[in-house]
């Protein structure tokens, strides 16, 4: 890793909990300058009371662009002149349920935060990265590899989101910019804990033709993502990998995180569909950030 850290900051987004959180003040461990994505007030109080004074609280919702044009202009007035060594787009959501009952209106919410957003964010930034040949770290998942059932809309943002890094990849390697994806697979994080709490809403407004054939596998899956999400993997060991993808010499354009992530990728690239959903039927999840 280089040594001259404290003239590279970082952007990252979502970074009130979960593995945002956990970028944010490793990074700042390192001694980058962080600029760390908060909505509201308290989360700000909260990360400064334990950061030190290199983290800038930055507010940001990706589904807002006066908030997303401010922060850029926060940042670019902030670096005086100096380019932004990287921006970390984490800030998601899950949106779970049978895609033969689910709203589009939520689906809607799932590509706006986790594909729109991050888009909306990139475009935003990336004339403060051009002069440092800085770069994006988009976070994705092994659901960007492999969709598990009743997980759609969060795979299938997922894997949007890994097409958009693949283009955007080819598209600023004339300016030398890398375009990371970070693909965690159960990671301990309070994404899923979030996302069972919406799917019990939702479920409770769906007609009851939708529990009557989807009630025992619903119930299978939020007992299996819970019990990923307790056997899962500290959210600081995916900021470690973050800090690698953004410090080294030589980044890889991907960065599996987690035994289940290398195997549930394992599975994607080897098996053929059937035998793969017979695998994925079985094992319901191989569950994720």
């Amino acid at each position: 890793m280089t040594t001259s850290l404290s003239s590279k900051a970082v952007v990252i987004t979502g970074a009130s909990t979960g593995i945002g959180r956990a970028c944010a003040l490793h990074l700042d461990e390192l001694g980058l300058p962080v600029f760390a994505g908060v909505r509201r007030p308290a989360d700000a109080v909260d990360l400064q009371q334990v950061a030190s004074a290199g983290l800038t609280p930055l507010f940001i919702d990706v589904t807002d662009q006066a908030t997303i044009t401010a922060a850029a202009e926060q940042v670019r007035t902030a670096l005086n002149g100096s380019g932004l060594a990287g921006l970390v787009n984490n800030a998601g959501i899950a949106v779970g349920g049978p895609l033969e009952f689910l709203p589009l209106a939520k689906l809607k919410a799932q590509f706006e935060i986790n594909v729109l957003g991050q888009m909306a964010v990139t475009q935003a930034f990336l004339p403060l990265l051009r002069p440092a040949r800085g770069r994006v770290i988009n976070m994705s998942s092994i659901s960007g590899r492999i969709a598990m059932p009743y997980l759609g809309p969060y795979a299938a943002s997922k894997f949007a989101l890994e097409a958009l890094n693949d283009s955007l990849r080819v598209e600023l390697k004339p300016w030398g910019i890398e375009v990371i994806c970070i693909e965690p697979g159960a990671i301990k994080t309070p994404i899923w804990h979030k996302s069972l709490t919406e799917a019990q809403v939702m479920a409770d407004g769906l007609p009851q033709q939708a529990e009557k054939l989807y009630g025992p596998a619903m119930a299978h899956l939020v007992e299996a993502v819970m019990r990923r999400g307790e056997g899962g993997i500290p959210a600081e060991e995916v900021a470690k990998v973050v800090a690698e993808a953004l410090l080294t010499h030589r980044p890889k354009t991907r960065y599996l995180v987690g035994r289940n992530a290398k195997i549930g990728a394992l599975v994607a690239w080897l098996l053929p569909d059937r035998l793969r959903d017979w695998v994925v039927s079985r094992r319901r999840t191989y569950g994720d950030r």
